[in-house]
């Protein structure tokens, strides 16, 4: 008991050193993601998954994959205001990062989906995205496709393990592995006092002060823990009187409402993470904010009243840059193949 009294008293006293005001939001990331009971990660599963989440021939084209517009070579997204799937065809909100998702105990904008697993078979059936007219239709095809059914033997075992739910499992242990851990953030708080320059501890205390803590704590900066499928939502945009409303029309979108159809969801939208910012423009749901710098002095306005003046908003800026971790190598998955033959042939 005195080790750890002395220990918490040491960490107060460096906080305080630096300059950094001790909040309990200043968590660094795990190393490993949660995973559901009924859902463990495994080599297997991930193998599989790598496969499933890269292969377009799931869509009604042949031509999307989960990569198209959550791209694991950029930031988890694909830097568009307006994804586009099938037939060229865009939707109305900006792609989430995937990078770290495992974190958020809901997924989409809205929090519709309450895992990764149930996430996963959204897109497939999305005419706007992969379009195919429904999941067994799409099971069908991985079915026609001899190579995969060792790979799903492996991951699940069974008589028939390729299935819908085992599909999406795969998919969804894979993301699991797709964390971010130890950037200059997550070091500086685990006791690396040289990790942050002096401005971005200046933007760490600027971040805290303004109040953004307040929705983006916890060590993904997606809001407090919630129980699994119990999303964290705010109210977005809060103060309305204000040009930006109108100049980047924010009102247009009446977020979880639109899902749910409850007054009470209106302009309700998942607290995102705030992990690998400086990687994900444009921002907000609809993208309409092309650089980091304006998302700052938006949000500020939008969600806290407040006016920063450039240097804070620099600060602030540097700080988020600080949030962008280490990413594990990705190596192309090779698929199965249907030799002498395609899938997608009369499509």
């Amino acid at each position: 008991m005195l080790k750890h009294s002395r220990l918490v008293q040491g960490l107060l006293v460096w906080f305080l050193a630096t300059g950094v005001a001790m909040a309990a939001n200043w968590q660094a990331l795990p190393d490993k993601a949660p995973e559901p009971a009924d859902n463990p990660t495994t080599a297997e599963k991930v193998e599989l998954g790598q496969m499933l989440y890269f292969d377009p021939r799931f869509s009604q084209t042949g031509t999307v994959s989960c990569n198209s517009c959550h791209n694991l070579m950029l930031g988890g997204d694909d830097n568009r205001n307006f994804s586009m799937g099938v037939h060229g065809k865009t939707g109305g909100r900006s792609a989430p990062t995937v990078w770290n998702a495992a974190f958020a105990s809901s997924q989409f904008w809205n929090g519709r989906a309450a895992s990764l697993e149930e996430q996963a078979k959204g897109p497939v059936v999305n005419p706007v995205e992969m379009g195919m007219s429904d999941l067994e239709k799409a099971m069908s095809r991985v079915r026609a496709i001899p190579g995969y059914k060792p790979y799903f033997e492996r991951a699940f075992g069974g008589k028939d393990p390729v299935t819908v739910d085992n599909a999406a499992k795969a998919v969804a242990a894979f993301e699991r592995t797709l964390i971010t851990p130890n950037s200059p953030y997550d070091r500086f708080v685990k006791g690396d006092k040289t990790a942050l320059t002096a401005q971005q501890q200046r933007g760490m205390q600027a971040f805290a002060d303004t109040g953004c803590t307040s929705c983006h704590s916890g060590p993904a900066f997606n809001g407090p823990a919630m129980p699994a499928g119990t999303g964290f939502f705010m109210k977005f945009p809060t103060f309305t009187d204000n040009s930006y409303v109108k100049k980047y029309d924010f009102m247009k979108d009446k977020g979880r409402f639109e899902s749910t159809g409850n007054k009470v969801d209106m302009y309700l939208f998942k607290v995102p993470t705030l992990r690998n910012v400086s990687l994900t423009a444009p921002y907000f749901h609809n993208g309409s904010v092309a650089t980091l710098g304006e998302a700052i002095r938006v949000m500020a306005k939008l969600q806290l009243n407040a006016d920063l003046d450039d240097t804070k908003v620099a600060d602030i800026e540097a700080f988020l840059n600080a949030l962008t971790g280490e990413f594990p190598e990705q190596k192309l998955p090779r698929l199965p193949a249907t030799p002498g033959w395609s899938l997608l042939s009369g499509n």
